[in-house]
């Protein structure tokens, strides 16, 4: 069975097209699959006030998967994924007193197939999501049928209903 990975990879410290080509790289040498992109979205950073604006790219990975998905399972992905970042940049994402932080690269993990998972290190699909623009548009663009397990939303749907309330 396929099985769909929804990635959403932001920057906006440094070089941020060459850090997010960088992740793309590590990505496609860490799964066995394949690998899509969306096209860029750049946008005001969200939840923080920053002068560098963020360029963000969603990626679809479609791995063949014989087993269900397992929270342990679930957990060694986010594992995964974390580390491949770490390996680009050490950067912190948060500042000492937690809020956000200007970043190199931020990989986040948005939906994993229709599921709906929550532990204190991941939420499935992610909680914020539908308010994100810079999570819809690439996520519209590369599944269009995607539904929102709770909801029943597409990416479109969600980005549709994020237009009417701006």
């Amino acid at each position: 069975m396929i099985s769909e990975i929804h990635l959403n990879i932001g920057s906006n410290s440094g070089d941020s097209r060459a850090f997010i080509a960088r992740a793309v790289a590590a990505l496609r040498s860490a799964f066995a699959g394949t690998l899509s992109v969306s096209g860029e979205v750049v946008s005001e950073p969200w939840g923080f006030v920053s002068a560098n604006s963020f360029v963000n790219v969603g990626v679809l990975i479609a791995i063949e998967k014989t087993d269900p998905w397992t929270p342990a399972a679930l957990e060694a992905l986010l594992a995964r994924v974390k580390t491949l970042e770490k390996a680009i940049s050490q950067m912190p994402h948060r500042k000492p007193d937690g809020s956000y932080a200007d970043r190199e690269i931020d990989i986040d993990i948005i939906a994993v197939d229709s599921l709906e998972y929550n532990s204190p290190a991941l939420t499935l699909p992610h909680p914020h999501m539908s308010e994100r623009r810079f999570v819809l548009e690439p996520l519209a663009e590369l599944a269009p049928g995607w539904k929102h397990p709770a909801s029943g939303r597409t990416a479109v749907e969600m980005l549709a209903r994020l237009d009417a309330c701006e």
